[in-house]
Parts: structure tokens; sequence; C-alpha cells
């Protein structure tokens, strides 16, 4: 199997460094808890299996060849980001008035049952599979990512040998990349959760990211 790995590498490392919606939500999850970080990455490169398969098989090749799958493609995942910006948003502010009407019967700032639920300290049923659903639908729900696939994985297969298996190659390299990246970045933001500790400056984060997946979900439908 002869494949352009250097040139290969360039690109799957540019890719994971510029910052997306999968980005944005293993970053989120991560500071929430590392453990839901850490699920959030795997569910993030499960769905880029997803896409891997449909490109061997050629599934995806009909998707990004029909505008009304892409489209539809493209407005679930857009949905979904939503849906995920909208729940930030309401969380932090469900917490913010928690904390309020915590001062006031306590008569001080030192109720933190709010905080260690926001900030995943306290006991969360179900973390791991709502980080991994959340970084799994991110991605399997991104058009952009099934024609990283086609258009980009095909640039570096060389004829001498299956083109099937040089991308499941290729694609296997890329998820395994993804995932030392992913769990890098979950052990660098895991030592922000002291920071975001703080009541003002969590609900801020909150406030931030939720918005920040709003504004991507409607710039994603909106894109043409």
């Amino acid at each position: 199997m002869s494949v352009d790995l250097v040139g290969f590498l360039g690109v799957v490392l540019v890719a994971y460094v510029v910052p997306g919606p999968d980005f944005l939500v293993v970053l989120r999850s991560a500071t929430e808890h590392p453990a839901k970080g850490r699920a959030a990455a795997l569910g993030a490169q499960a769905g880029l299996c997803v896409h891997m398969l449909a490109a061997a098989v050629g599934l995806s090749l009909i998707a990004a060849r029909s505008p009304v799958v892409y489209n539809a493609i493209k407005l679930l995942g857009a949905a979904y980001l939503v849906y995920l910006g909208v729940r930030a948003v309401l969380a932090a502010r469900r917490a913010a008035h928690e904390r309020r009407a915590g001062r006031e019967v306590t008569g001080g700032p030192h109720d933190t049952s709010a905080l260690r639920a926001s900030t995943g300290d306290g006991p969360t049923r179900g973390r791991w599979r709502s980080g991994f659903t959340q970084g799994f639908f991110t991605n399997v729900l991104n058009p952009k990512a099934a024609l990283f696939f086609l258009s980009i994985l095909p640039q570096f297969v060389h004829g001498g040998g299956s083109p099937t298996r040089q991308i499941f190659f290729l694609g296997t390299l890329d998820v395994l990349i993804g995932v030392v990246y992913w769990f890098a970045l979950v052990a660098v933001a895991a030592r922000l959760r002291a920071l975001l500790a703080r009541p003002k400056i969590r609900y801020r984060w909150e406030l931030t990211t939720g918005w920040l997946f709003i504004a991507i979900g409607i710039g994603v439908a909106g894109a043409s």
C-alpha cells in the first residue's frame, strides 16, 4: 500500500487545530469533568468512523451528490448545535438563579451545591453517556466530515493497491490522531476547572459556549 503519509498528516493536523463544533463540545465537556471530556472525544471519533465506513462503501458519495440529502444532514446538524447551545444557556441561567436563591436562604455565598452540579463534581448519572452522545452526534451530523473523507482522502490514495483499504488505513490513522489530540486537550482543559469553579466565571463560560453553539448552528444552517 502506497500513500502520501507526510502530506496526509499535515492536512489532518491542520484540520484538528482549526476549532470546529467538535472542538467546542470536547472542550466544554472536559471543563465539566475530565471523564465527560474523554467520552465526548471518543464520541466525536466514533462519528468520524461512521463517515469513514460510509465513504468506503460509497454512501457518502450519494449524500454529497444529492443536494436534498446533504441539506437534510446539514440542517439536522445545525439544529443539534442550536439545541446544545440553548441547553447550555438555560443551564447557566438556572444555576445562577439557584445560587442567588441559596444566598438568600443561607445569608451567604457558601452554598455550592448548584456549582458542584454544574462542574460535574457532584454525583452525575450518565455523565459518560452524555459526553459520548454529544461528541458522536456533533460529528456524525456534520456533512463536512463526510466531504473530508470523500474529497481529501482520495488525494492521498495511489494506484497499486485497493482504494478501499487505503481509505480505511488513512481514516483509521485520522481517528487515532484525533483521540490523542482530544485527550491532550482534555488534560489541558481539566486544569481550568479550578478557575471555572468561581461562580461568576462559570456563568460567563456557560453563556459564552452556549451562544457559540447557537451561532455555529445558525451559521451552518445558513451556509450555502
